[in-house]
């Protein structure tokens, strides 16, 4: 009795043993080879999901692999993911991108917008200023209130300070009355228009397509100037990726992207297509950023 007794129990647990591990260790299984990627929320947080889900589906196709998108809380946030591991793909802005490639040895930018490789902010004003377009950086925005979008955006802080700096001699604080940053390009138009502040500055792009889509307008929230151009943003990979996707893995994952040629899975970034990137290309968001003591 004894002897069928310890038989049945060794049975049983042998018999449970597949059911109970073999799923976790699946799951872990699959959680080790799952590629995470995100996205900085430049825009109205709500929208990204939607827009980035598909773009997750499509990679997960051309690599074989199960690819999640993850959201971020803030710019800050992106690059924290990205330093600690957590991601291992993300579309940066330029300075974004650059300060998550100095955090992380061996990172790599592997790709850009098309449009990216000719940036521009515009800077916008109230049409109560009675400020109109100029050429020239427009000295009539000092001493107004003004927004940047988020402290760690290229086109909504870094490189339109940058500019000021450079024209003026001038920081934002001895420049303008108030300063203050709206959080996303989105939200500092809806600041301008609104007349909470009088000026301005965002990505030229998200402009656009507000004024296009008639949620911005332009005779309200009117483009006093055009910056020059600059580099934006980028994918970048995580060494780890190389992990998940096995040799040559980075590189499958930058033709992958390359190859996306789906109008819909390309207005998710909005982009006409994803073009090669080196990082010697955002040797200039660097040197702004180390002047401007946002790279240590």
């Amino acid at each position: 009795m004894r002897v069928r007794h310890i038989l049945s129990i060794v049975l049983l647990l042998a018999g449970c043993s597949p059911s109970a591990a073999g799923p976790a260790a699946g799951s872990a299984l699959e959680a080790a080879r799952t590629l995470r990627f995100t996205a900085i929320p430049d825009q109205n947080a709500t929208e990204l999901r939607h827009k980035f889900d598909p773009v997750a589906a499509y990679l997960s196709r051309a690599l074989g692999v199960p690819v999640e998108y993850v959201p971020a809380a803030d710019y800050q946030a992106s690059v924290e993911m990205f330093r600690n591991g957590d991601i291992q793909l993300a579309w940066f802005g330029g300075l974004t991108g650059v300060q998550a490639r100095h955090a992380v040895p061996g990172a790599e930018v592997i790709a850009q917008g098309a449009e990216d490789q000719t940036f521009a902010s515009y800077f916008i004003a109230h049409a109560k200023t009675g400020l109109t377009r100029s050429d020239a950086f427009p000295t009539g925005i000092l001493g107004r209130t003004f927004t940047f979008g988020s402290a760690s955006s290229t086109s909504g802080r870094l490189m339109p300070e940058h500019f000021l700096l450079e024209a003026t001699g001038k920081a934002p604080a001895e420049a303008f009355r108030s300063v203050s940053f709206s959080g996303s390009h989105d939200k500092t138009a809806e600041m301008v228009a609104s007349g909470a502040v009088e000026v301005g500055v965002l990505n030229h792009m998200v402009y656009d397509q507000r004024v296009a889509a008639r949620t911005t307008d332009p005779e309200v929230a009117r483009i006093v100037w055009r910056t020059p151009e600059y580099a934006d943003y980028n994918f970048s990979a995580h060494p780890d990726a190389e992990r998940i996707l096995g040799a040559g893995g980075i590189q499958r994952l930058q033709s992958a992207l390359l190859a996306m040629r789906d109008p819909a899975l390309l207005a998710a970034f909005p982009r006409s297509a994803l073009i090669a990137a080196r990082d010697a290309e955002f040797d200039g968001i660097r040197a702004v950023a180390l002047k401007l003591g946002m790279l240590r």
